[in-house]
């Protein structure tokens, strides 16, 4: 079981402002599986390629980590992660896909209703 009390101790040892309020958004908003992942080490974030995306049949798409660019999009998605590499930034954009970070979809979407979590 994830518990909120063991978030709050992992996060305390965050130094990025913008990953702890997303944990703690999550956290808020009873996500804890997301805030969990998110709280863990750095090193173990996903970093997911394009290619990959294009392969799952969501067409919304929450990555706990960096989106990178290797591969092609060939179908409009929206991405929401904690960070983008210029190339995935570009390729997604040239493809008119929506791109946003975690904190910003869930002040939008609440429960993430809709949205594949990897």
């Amino acid at each position: 079981m994830i518990s909120k009390t063991r978030i709050s101790k992992k996060t305390k040892r965050k130094t990025n402002p913008e990953l702890v309020e997303t944990i703690e958004l999550a956290k808020k908003n009873n996500l804890l599986e997301l805030a969990h992942r998110l709280s863990g080490p750095t090193r173990l974030q996903k970093k997911i390629n394009l290619e990959d995306l294009n392969k799952l049949k969501e067409n919304k798409i929450l990555v706990a980590g960096k989106v990178l660019g290797k591969g092609e999009i060939e179908r409009k998605i929206s991405v929401f992660a904690l960070s983008f590499s210029e190339s995935a930034l570009k390729k997604l954009k040239k493809k008119a896909c929506e791109t946003s970070t975690i904190k910003q979809e869930i002040e939008k979407n609440k429960k993430l209703e809709g949205v594949k979590i990897i």
